[in-house]
């Protein structure tokens, strides 16, 4: 069991430790099970120099291949049979551990040699059954057909060449003795089988077609097909022998029928008998068959989850050394440290349990190597890690921004999306994945229902983002509503005609909370919602901005890297909060004092005339002096983040340098006999110093944050684009769809209306909007947040673990 975890563990990875495992031949089977149970160590691969085919257990993952190969064979027959498969109980899981692995390989080959034997039979009792459906079939057209055989003779006579006629007529020994060929062939290809014998016979045959009403199983394909009975009159062996050879090319089943009208009654009563004894034969087959599918399905689950562990438990095997001398096997892998006592215990266990009479050993290994990066998520924090590993993986202790993007992406995204009508419909749609989460985490669901279903803890805090914002908007599908008290407005006059043209009168204290809802329809409304959400935007961009250079020196911290803390902290704080910082305040100075100051004005010209008055544009005591400060302070920290930092990367390698000659050389003045070098020795240290490549990359990191600090602080406005773009959109679905339906009076009309509207409402803004600002928001943390701290070169702790085995395939 894991020990307590501190509740801010998700802030840093876990620590992590390189461990060596020298486990007994005996036991090793065991002893991975075991670890892959407890799935918190990631192996390496020690014979990467081998081919799979080389490696020590390579008949065994054949073994297991092959019984994966009989597992989908009878996976599919369940299919076909329409049987569900099976879930794993836990009582199935107790009882794997006991189930011998050679036992259920026999098991396996026994059952499929069953179901191949019952398949046969089944085939041939069937195929067999339709011949006879299709032999009675044929017996009793045909039987209508040789009524007229008479007619049918004298018709074949009239279409002799007029030269034997008479031979033919007055010689009894060359009367014409007819025979026929009869059979079903199917429906499409009677055209050309019709026209094939009339070529081939030139003409001396005669053919009589009959289609089946229903359709016909054929006996070869199975499949149920439109057949035609055909009989096909002849005279002579040659014209019987081209006959057969046509149906057979042809497809053509065909089947004997008897021109004694005695013997015909018996046929038919011998075949109706062979078809109820058939029948019954083949419902008894198709029964055993079921029954031993339903065996299979009973065990099917058990079966291929052992068959899943026991490949991937020899793939693990395969990556282990095998130490000759000692005739154990080595293994080396990344596990976290708070595992240590679990794997030790673990390690323990099997080798009793294996009855060895050696233990395992388990030590830790020291090592430069960075270790990869595991984050102790749950269903919730799932989500949120994923979006911040789809741009790079974290470096190995770096801070994890995933944190913070819990609060800060669904936040964003509900800027853009602030409707509390439109939050409350995505509030429903996650509510329902949530709260069906475990059935529809058992089902295979389509892609983007996959998807929809992985982010449903996103989408949630979207929604309850979404109606927190939306509040504030006081936007209801683009409808405001007085929740939080009467407005502040009234109309200049008692008939309100111009209320939307020349303004409003404040009469009361300011709306409670949020945008008053006199605002929704007025001649200021655009101007003042644009006002503020644009300066809302540029707040919120450098709060987000700041909180990333913030993070930037608690890594710098951890790293104990001081030259990032000095040279690359400390300035960018200094140049980002000189220009939009000092906008910012500007800002709220503004809202809070009522000022009509020129905010671009200020700015603009803080850069091209510093030393000018600002006149109307003032809004403190002193505001000159402090621009000019600020303006100097900018200006130096570019320099600042540029040059100090490759000199003094310089300056350490030459002195890293330098004590590691003085040391070497005192190695060889006290033992120069019994100390011998490794020339490989700390390779990574003997490295040559490029500054001019590290200068190079400095400059190009100044001048990107320089640069993406006015670029980064624009890209916010994109919340202020986006909020309003939803926002217009809403209102003219409402105004110029909904509403101007309902004036029709019509009901028709209106109908119409609000089909157009739920269907607007839903495509455009509940899927087009939302997917839109999902997408801008993800830009926003992984362009303007990210890049401040976040390196994300790191690798993802990939342990060695069963549970993972039931959301993989068959491999």
């Amino acid at each position: 069991m894991i020990g307590a975890r501190h509740p801010m563990d998700m802030i840093r990875s876990e620590a992590m430790q390189l461990v060596q495992f020298i486990i007994p031949i005996e036991s090793s089977h065991l002893t991975v099970s075991y670890l892959g149970e407890l799935g918190l160590v990631q192996f390496r691969d020690l014979n990467a120099n081998k081919n799979l085919f080389q490696r020590t257990h390579a008949n065994q993952i054949k073994r297991c291949g092959e019984m994966g190969r009989k597992l989908r064979f009878f996976k599919d027959h369940m299919a076909k049979a329409g049987i569900l498969p099976s879930v794993l109980s836990e009582m199935s899981q107790m009882t794997q551990a006991h189930t011998d692995f050679d036992e259920l390989e026999a098991i396996l080959s026994e059952l499929e040699d069953d179901l191949i034997r019952v398949n046969a039979n089944n085939l041939k009792l069937l195929r067999t059954y339709n011949e006879h459906l299709e032999y009675m079939l044929v017996i009793q057209k045909v039987g209508e057909f040789l009524y007229a055989k008479q007619n049918l003779t004298a018709a074949l006579r009239s279409q002799i060449h007029d030269t034997d006629r008479s031979e033919m007529i007055t010689d009894p020994s060359k009367q014409i003795k007819l025979g026929f060929v009869s059979g079903l062939i199917p429906k499409e290809k009677t055209m050309a089988f019709e026209r094939t014998l009339f070529r081939a016979t030139r003409g001396n045959m005669f053919l009589k077609q009959a289609a089946v009403e229903n359709l016909v199983t054929d006996p070869v394909s199975g499949d149920k097909i439109a057949k035609n009975v055909f009989v096909a009159f002849y005279s002579g062996e040659r014209a019987k022998e081209k006959i057969i050879k046509i149906c057979d090319s042809f497809g053509a089943n065909r089947y004997p029928h008897a021109d004694d009208l005695e013997r015909r009654r018996e046929i038919i009563e011998e075949v109706s008998r062979k078809i109820s004894e058939l029948k019954v034969t083949v419902d008894v087959g198709l029964q055993h068959r079921e029954n031993l599918l339903k065996h299979i399905n009973d065990q099917f689950a058990q079966w291929n989850l052992l068959v899943k562990k026991e490949k991937s438990v020899y793939h693990i095997l395969n990556m282990f050394s095998f130490d000759v001398t000692k005739k154990c096997l080595v293994a080396e892998g990344w596990s976290p440290i708070f595992a240590s006592n679990q794997i030790q215990s673990i390690l323990q266990k099997a080798t009793i349990d294996s009855n060895s009479q050696i233990g395992s050993i388990f030590q830790v290994l020291h090592t430069k190597e960075s270790p990869p990066t595991y984050f102790h998520t749950n269903k919730f924090t799932m989500a949120f890690q994923e979006i911040v590993d789809a741009y790079g993986v974290a470096k190995y202790q770096e801070i994890n921004p995933a944190v913070y993007t819990i609060i800060t992406f669904p936040f964003l995204f509900a800027v853009m999306f602030g409707d509390w009508g439109h939050g409350i419909c995505l509030l429903l749609i996650t509510l329902y994945f949530i709260v069906r989460e475990k059935k529809l985490s058992s089902q295979k669901l389509g892609d983007i229902t996959e998807m929809i279903f992985g982010g449903r803890y996103v989408i949630l805090m979207m929604a309850l983002s979404s109606i927190y914002t939306g509040l504030i908007y006081n936007e209801f599908f683009s409808v405001p509503f007085d929740l939080f008290g009467k407005t502040a407005y009234a109309c200049s006059d008692t008939s309100c005609i111009n209320a939307y043209t020349q303004g409003l009168t404040k009469v009361r204290q300011t709306y409670s909370f949020g945008v008053d809802p006199q605002w929704h329809g007025s001649r200021t409304e655009l101007p003042f919602l644009n006002s503020l959400k644009m300066k809302m935007s540029i707040l919120l961009g450098v709060t987000q901005m700041n909180l990333g250079i913030i993070l930037s020196y608690f890594n710098g911290n951890f790293f104990k890297n001081n030259l990032n803390i000095w040279h690359q902290f400390v300035p960018q704080m200094i140049f980002l909060n000189s220009l939009f910082g000092y906008l910012s305040i500007l800002i709220i100075v503004k809202w809070c004092t009522g000022s009509k100051a020129d905010l671009y004005h200020v700015m603009i010209y803080m850069f091209l005339n510093p030393t000018d008055e600002l006149g109307e544009n003032q809004l403190f005591i002193g505001q000159k002096i402090l621009q000019v400060i600020l303006l100097l302070f900018a200006v130096v920290s570019v320099p600042w983040m540029l040059f100090p930092k490759p000199f003094l990367l310089k300056r350490q390698h030459q002195a890293r340098h330098q004590r590691r000659d003085f040391a070497m050389e005192t190695l060889f003045t006290v033992d120069n006999d019994t100390i011998e070098l490794n020339p490989d020795h700390d390779s990574n240290s003997d490295k040559e110093f490029e500054f001019s490549e590290v200068f190079v990359h400095q400059l190009i990191h100044t001048i990107e944050f320089v640069l993406g600090a006015v670029s980064n602080t624009a890209s916010y406005l994109r919340l202020w684009a986006l909020s309003l773009a939803h926002s217009e959109l809403s209102s003219v679905f409402y105004d110029k769809v909904l509403i101007l339906a309902w004036g029709y009076k019509n009901v028709f009309i209106i109908i119409i209306g609000i089909i157009i509207f739920l269907f607007a409402t839903i495509g455009v803004l509940l899927v087009m909007e939302t997917l839109s600002a999902f997408l801008h928001a993800l830009r926003l943390h992984w362009v303007e947040f990210q890049n401040k701290f976040y390196e994300g070169d790191g690798y993802k702790f990939a342990p060695f673990s069963f549970a993972l085995l039931s959301e993989g395939g068959d491999d």
